[in-house]
């Protein structure tokens, strides 16, 4: 019962379903941009929108998918929520969719675009729709005709028309010409009129649609042709299509005027009249009778005879050439000749009737006959023409003449008449006979063609004269000649490849192939510069470098084409001009210079050497100091760098410059170079004593302290380097009561006591201390006055300060300190070092027991007199007001009587 069932129900929900596909037509133009509103499905469906919907939590919202995959949906966008259809970026063109009467349809899925709808123009984009949710459930099929717009001119396929019209075509022919406009676009878009800018008043146009539509124009002529008058038109068709503005096409149009046999031959003149001696030899020229045909072709081709009418001997006597007309004698005059002949000649044309002349030909009897001149040619001769190759040596035979008398009554003389290197002489032992030669070579270059006469006279006054043409055969005697020898070009570097240089021309005097020129390269030519054969054009194919080389000089030939060949040699010589492509180059881009301080000012530091590889303006350079400028200066010219003034080591050691090069270029090149100025030091600063500050200070000593104490320092700086820096401090003066006491240590200054101080010793030392450094070449020092007190207390001050103002009279010692210099990384042997360590380390533990003692007692003996134990601190006098920063970092020493 199920399966009757679902058979008995299942069909009816097929049509229900079915029932509920929706079709959808919209129209729009082509070439429309992209976001255009094509149609609103939800509206055009009448589905309730978002606002008249329940709310979102009972009724989920509408939504409408493109079903389709094919090539039609690129051209559209659905929004999915509102269900509006848009335009896409990519344009719609119609034409390319849809070609008219092809059914061609592009599918793609269940989408496709199709021409094949009922209605011959329409294009239809074809869309698949799905409306969901299950409540509104239904495939929609929306189809989008696309709209013509007159977007496409008409155009022909072939730029130039030719139609040939016959000249005796009637008035209405019709020819149909084959090369139609085309017109993508359809409907009143497409071609519509057809028109000629020129018609010269006998053409017309006209149009034929067939059935498919297509519209062909046809060429009417509207007046008679002739083409002896005009045998072409030439005028532009244009074809225009209905659209609003019309757009249009055109192509040029020639019609031809074919030839027919319209026109018959016709002589200028009806008759002609020629006289004609009896003595005159066969085949001398009597007359050339000319017809003309004004048709083209074998319908214009003439052919000359004799009428009927003419007799037998006069035809005998005179023969018609009948494709020239002309008329010569062929048969000798004798005494029965008639003296007058009527030669009707006829001109006859392919259909025609013939064209009529009238040569009347009158003899004139002649009682005595003409000397005759009977040539016999040597060299080469065809029809009366002699050829002598050019260079032929002196006295080349050219001709035998034999002169002689017909009759044999009268003496017959000769001579040679025209210009010429020719020469006419008796040739013996022979009487009447003559040898015509040459009497210089010829040369074709000068003269090609000579005509002498060899003329003939008789004892009364006849002449006969013979002419003689002499052609000169042109042979390879010239070489090609260069117009110029030398040829100077010049070229800017950093040309584009295969520059043109020049055109070189040689001439060549020779005729024929023999004066064809060719150019050719020498051997000496880079392989980067080209000749070309045939025009003699001279390129460079790559860059040219002016610092790379500046000329070039070359050979180049010009050959002809003799056998055998004969050439020619021109120098090239090209200069490369100089472009500004280099920027100026240091020799170094770090120079370093050491100077020694205090030098001169202005004088010279050191050179600069820059370079330019560009020459002339482009190659100058001119140097300056970027920075420094109000110390240093640099010689323009000679690089050479100076210091205004006299530089000091101890204000600033070294000096760092840039020094910027600038060419004379425009624009203008640049580089720039660091210059380091190192000061070298002068010993020019004596030992600066910090401590003590003043001759007038003074220290107390007590008697107590012990030996190998120190009691003060003398502590100076030197403002030189190296040597000149190196202090050594040495006491040169002594008083007091037993000045020898104390000792100065000659490195560190330290001042200690050598020997306990007895009862008698208690008083002022004065010591003076030489403080000396070990510059070259002479070393520079300060000497500084050190008093020491040796007393328990200082009880009456103003007369230790007496003491100290009174000038001391202390002897000077002249001994130097010495001072031995040892490097500081001077590595100790292990095994030597232990022992003394050993023995160190007892002495100190020996020594702090017996200090410790010590210090035990005199707390115990003293502990009373407090006030007592503060004068046996130490006395430090301060000696200035403020204390030099060397000072801060020296820790002041106590000496006390331990």
């Amino acid at each position: 019962h199920l399966l009757l069932f679902l058979l008995f129900v299942g069909p009816f929900n097929c049509f229900a379903s079915y029932s509920r596909a929706t079709e959808l037509f919209y129209s729009l133009n082509e070439g429309l941009p992209a976001g255009v509103l094509i149609g609103s499905l939800a509206r055009d469906l009448r589905l309730p929108t978002a606002a008249g919907q329940p709310p979102a939590s009972l009724q989920p919202p509408l939504s409408f998918t493109l079903a389709s995959h094919g090539l039609g949906v690129q051209y559209v966008q659905l929004d999915n929520r509102s269900g509006e259809l848009h335009t896409s970026t990519v344009e719609i063109d119609r034409e390319a969719l849809c070609v008219e009467s092809s059914g061609a349809t592009i599918f793609g899925g269940s989408a496709a675009v199709s021409s094949s709808s009922p209605s011959p123009e329409s294009c239809l984009l074809l869309l698949d729709v799905l409306v969901l949710p299950q409540e509104y459930f239904r495939l929609v099929k929306v189809k989008i005709a696309i709209r013509d717009v007159n977007d496409n001119a008409p155009r022909f396929p072939v730029p130039h028309i030719r139609l040939s019209v016959p000249e005796n075509a009637p008035v209405n022919t019709r020819l149909a010409i084959e090369h139609p406009a085309l017109d993508p676009d359809m409907g009143t878009n497409s071609v519509q009129t057809y028109r000629l800018r020129d018609n010269y008043g006998v053409f017309t146009l006209d149009v034929e649609e067939n059935e498919n539509g297509e519209r062909t124009p046809y060429l009417i002529v509207m007046g008679a042709l002739d083409r002896e008058t005009q045998d072409e038109y030439v005028t532009v068709i244009v074809a225009e299509d209905g659209g609003t503005p019309p757009l249009v096409g055109s192509a040029t149009l020639t019609i031809g005027i074919s030839d027919i046999n319209d026109n018959c031959p016709q002589f200028n003149d009806s008759q002609l009249n020629v006289t004609l001696y009896g003595n005159s030899s066969l085949g001398t020229h009597v007359a050339t009778v000319h017809a003309v045909d004004m048709d083209l072709g074998s319908n214009a081709q003439i052919t000359y005879s004799y009428s009927q009418k003419v007799p037998q001997p006069s035809r005998d006597l005179f023969h018609l050439n009948e494709s020239t007309g002309a008329i010569t004698l062929s048969t000798k005059i004798d005494g029965d000749t008639p003296r007058l002949h009527r030669l009707i000649i006829l001109g006859n044309g392919p259909g025609c009737i013939p064209a009529v002349i009238t040569v009347l030909v009158t003899i004139i009897k002649v009682m005595m006959r003409p000397p005759e001149v009977v040539p016999r040619f040597i060299a080469n001769e065809v029809e009366g023409v002699v050829y002598l190759k050019e260079l032929e040596p002196i006295n080349t035979p050219i001709a035998f003449f034999t002169i002689k008398d017909p009759d044999e009554k009268y003496k017959v003389s000769c001579c040679l008449d025209g210009d010429g290197p020719f020469r006419l002489s008796p040739y013996k032992p022979y009487n009447n006979e003559y040898l015509l030669e040459t009497t210089k070579p010829l040369d074709f270059e000068t003269q090609q063609l000579y005509e002498i006469s060899v003329v003939a006279w008789n004892s009364e006054g006849f002449h006969v004269k013979k002419v003689i043409k002499v052609q000169v055969l042109d042979d390879n005697d010239n070489s090609p000649v260069f117009s110029e020898q030398l040829i100077e070009l010049s070229i800017e570097e950093n040309n584009v490849p295969n520059a043109f240089l020049t055109k070189l021309h040689a001439t060549d005097a020779d005729s024929g192939e023999r004066g064809q020129v060719s150019y050719f390269l020498g051997p000496d030519a880079p392989s980067y510069f080209a000749l070309d054969k045939t025009t003699g054009v001279l390129t460079v194919s790559t860059q040219l470098d002016r610092e790379e080389k500046e000329k070039y000089r070359y050979t180049v030939k010009a050959v002809d084409s003799g056998f055998p060949p004969r050439e020619s040699i021109a120098t090239v010589t090209i200069t490369v001009l100089d472009k500004n492509d280099n920027s100026p180059r240091f020799i170094n881009k770090d120079f370093s210079f050491f100077v020694p301080e205090n030098f001169p000012g202005f004088g010279e530091i050191g050179v600069i050497s820059v370079t330019d590889a560009d020459a002339g303006q482009n190659g100058w350079v001119a140097l300056s100091v970027l920075n420094g400028s109000d110390i240093f200066v640099i010689d323009t010219g000679k690089g050479v760098l100076r210091a205004k003034v006299s530089l000091d080591r101890e204000q600033q050691s070294s000096y760092v410059l840039w020094i910027e090069a600038v060419d004379g270029g425009d624009p203008a090149l640049s580089s720039t170079a660091k210059i380091t100025i190192l000061l070298l030091d002068i010993n020019d600063n004596p030992p600066l004593v910090l401590f003590p500050q003043s001759n007038m200070s003074y220290l107390l000593v007590l008697p107590s302290t012990l030996p190998g104490s120190p009691i003060t320092e003398v502590y100076a700086v030197d403002k030189d380097t190296g040597m000149n820096a190196v202090i050594a401090y040495s006491i040169i003066g002594r008083r007091g009561p037993r000045p020898e006491s104390f000792r100065i240590d000659p490195k560190t200054g330290n001042i200690t006591l050598e020997e306990s101080l007895m009862q008698n010793d208690y008083g002022l030392y004065r010591l003076l201390v030489k403080v000396s450094d070990h510059g070259y070449p002479e070393p520079l020092h300060s000497t500084v006055m050190v008093n020491l007190f040796v007393n328990d207390t200082v009880s009456n001050e103003s007369y230790i300060e007496n003491l100290l103002r009174k000038e001391p009279d202390i002897s000077v010692e002249e001994k130097q300190p010495q001072i031995s210099i040892e490097p500081t990384h001077k590595k100790m042997e292990s095994a030597s070092c232990m022992p003394t360590l050993v023995a160190l380390s007892v002495i100190s533990l020996g020594s702090i027991a017996l200090v410790t003692g010590m210090g035990i007692y005199i707390c115990l003996r003293k502990g009373k007199k407090h006030h007592r134990a503060d004068e046996n601190l130490e006395v430090q006098i301060p000696l200035n007001g403020r204390i030099n920063l060397h000072m801060l970092e020296k820790k002041p020493m106590e000496i006390s009587n331990i």
